[in-house]
């Protein structure tokens, strides 16, 4: 028996010793993060995650300073925004990949070369008190001199996602940086993240705020006294790309969790987190409109890119922003 014994061992010991392990930095809240893992490593137990999770601004600065170092520790991000993926891709930084689950999302959400992926898609609307005065359809509206020293939102020196719907607005035709001179002569509070602005919103100190969609929906639904728009000309967003390092150790092992998110599973868990997914054909969670009813503005993650310190800075300029 003992041999045996000897053998099942040795058997399981070389078993565990094949495991791929796969290093994940992801921006995702940590409850999210989890399930994520979780459903992943459920759907190839042969893989092991060990995973990082901060805001992606902390993350970045984490793996610049392990690539100046020599020693990047990730084969996959999972971050908020494309803006800062395409910067890398364009650096070297990032592995292309062709995944076979792309075939199922609108071109615009991920790189042609397959350097980046879109997973969800987080838009940024308009949120309003149930006590306001005037109930806002449109961007324009915010522009209205009667609603001077009443709007609240998120400053693109401080928060991403406000720096992407800064680029968005600024690259419409119809609205551009005279809409953005609107907004300051309309004295909007530009400052702080989503989080300030939207309880900003919420207390009635300023009726009306610009915030990503979820905040404000599933506040609503907890009985928050405020009520989201998607506007009739449409709405900027982020989108959770996921990307393979070019320096990853375990190629394999990523492009299996790359095709996981995007998959119908990955997609399915997405929802279930109360995201709009941004695989075609989903669902949206409750309190959302039907996908078809929201108008997603033309983004350009490139020039996004090659323009944000300009935004910034006029930005800043027009605000007094510091």
């Amino acid at each position: 028996m003992k041999p045996l014994l000897s053998a099942a061992l040795l058997a399981f010991t070389a078993s565990a010793s094949m495991a791929e392990t796969l290093t994940l930095y992801t921006s995702q809240p940590n409850a999210d993060a989890q399930m994520t893992v979780d459903a992943f490593m459920k759907a190839n137990p042969e893989i092991e995650v060990e995973w990082v999770r901060d805001g992606t601004t902390k993350l970045m600065a984490r793996l610049m300073a392990e690539i100046e170092a020599g020693n990047p520790q990730p084969d996959v991000l999972l971050i908020a925004d494309t803006v800062t993926l395409e910067g890398m891709a364009q650096n070297g930084q990032l592995k292309a990949y062709q995944s076979p689950e792309a075939a199922a999302y609108d071109p615009a959400l991920y790189s042609a070369e397959g350097y980046y992926h879109s997973t969800k898609l987080i838009t940024t609307g308009i949120v309003y008190n149930t006590g306001a005065a005037t109930l806002p359809t449109s961007w324009a509206d915010l522009a209205d001199p009667a609603l001077k020293g009443q709007i609240a939102m998120p400053s693109p020196l401080y928060s991403g996602a406000a720096l992407i719907h800064l680029a968005t607005l600024t690259g419409d035709k119809d609205l551009g940086w005279d809409y953005y001179g609107d907004l300051a002569s309309n004295d909007a509070r530009a400052q702080g993240g989503n989080g300030g602005t939207f309880k900003a919103v919420a207390s009635g100190e300023k009726p009306y705020g610009v915030v990503v969609d979820f905040l404000a929906i599933r506040n609503k639904a907890d009985g928050s006294p405020v009520e989201f728009v998607f506007p009739e000309e449409g709405v900027s967003y982020v989108t959770e790309p996921v990307a393979i390092l070019e320096s990853a150790k375990n190629v394999d092992a990523a492009q299996k969790f790359v095709d996981f998110v995007l998959s119908q599973q990955g997609q399915d868990l997405v929802l279930d987190m109360g995201y709009i997914p941004a695989r075609n054909d989903m669902g949206v969670p409750a309190g959302f409109p039907a996908r078809e009813e929201i108008k997603l503005m033309s983004f350009d993650p490139a020039q996004a890119l090659t323009d944000a310190d300009a935004n910034k800075a006029k930005f800043a300029e027009l605000f007094a922003a510091e």
